[in-house]
């Protein structure tokens, strides 16, 4: 475990000495929409039909508003401590970039999240901005989802698949998700006829990638997205503007193809390749590199 001990006191749960854990690091690297910062650096998180509030205080982790069945059945994955992220981070180092990415985000975890919601997360966020991914997000969820209260404020989770499978797409389009409005209603359709997530989830890596692309509006990154966020494909490796241009500045890629480069990036990598896309991202995203 990625941390030494934890305890319950007074409606939180105290993760004591918790290694690898940095919240910006986590939250603010496109993998999560459900999130906001507060005015005292807290992050109030809305994931897995609960509300929590995560603060960091000298190396341990409170998570407010949660109890120790909570964290040791939805926590203790969610957040992905039961993997080794110093071994992680040391068979990645061995490469000169990625020791540099990791050091820049050497607080970043790979959250496993709810499939259902990363399938529909993800077709939003194609050609989208994040603040406009959250909006549409937050729309969809306080419009069908069921409300949870947090210290006197209502927040919503995000609806389950039977609360949308009757929407229409005049309904989608409602939540501010534009032309996207057409995927998420034939999405939520198939979901809701005869596809059945476990059976995808259970794929190898290869054949769950190309068997999510069989959903409206999801394609190769997006695809690679749902994996590697909520199904534990760690061979992923999302392919954007940002990791495009850590391929050919670091490493040369030689075809810059977004195929080509996650090809690329796949053979490098190989099973951790999808870790080392997230140091990479969130390195050069943060620091604005250019080709």
């Amino acid at each position: 475990m990625d941390f030494k001990n934890y305890r319950y006191l007074d409606n939180k749960i105290i993760v004591k000495k918790t290694n690898n854990f940095v919240l910006k690091h986590i939250f603010e690297n496109g993998q999560c929409f459900r999130w906001e910062r507060t005015n005292i650096g807290t992050y109030i998180i809305v994931a897995k039909g609960r509300v929590i509030e995560l603060e960091m205080d000298s190396g341990d982790l409170l998570i407010h508003n949660s109890n120790v069945d909570d964290f040791e059945n939805i926590w203790i994955n969610y957040f992905d401590f039961e993997r080794d992220y110093c071994k992680l981070k040391g068979e990645l180092k061995h490469d000169k970039y990625l020791d540099i990415a990791i050091n820049f985000g050497h607080g970043l975890r790979i959250l496993n999240q709810d499939p259902f919601e990363m399938i529909l997360s993800f077709i939003i966020s194609s050609n989208n901005r994040i603040p406009m991914i959250k909006k549409a997000i937050l729309s969809i969820s306080e419009k069908y989802g069921d409300p949870i209260s947090y210290k006197g404020r209502i927040y919503y989770k995000f609806p389950s698949l039977e609360n949308l499978a009757n929407l229409s797409q005049e309904k989608f389009r409602e939540c501010s998700v534009g032309f996207r409005d057409k995927y998420l209603y034939n999405t939520v359709k198939l979901l809701n006829e005869d596809n059945d997530i476990e059976y995808i989830m259970n794929l190898n890596d290869d054949m769950c990638h190309k068997e999510l692309q069989k959903f409206s509006g999801v394609g190769s990154k997006v695809s690679d997205c749902i994996m590697l966020f909520s199904m534990k494909k760690y061979s992923a490796f999302p392919v954007d503007v940002w990791v495009k241009r850590a391929m050919m500045k670091f490493y040369v890629a030689p075809d810059t193809s977004l195929k080509g480069i996650r090809d690329f990036g796949r053979e490098l990598f190989k099973d951790s390749s999808g870790l080392a896309q997230q140091y990479l991202f969130y390195y050069v995203r943060e620091n604005n590199i250019k080709v």
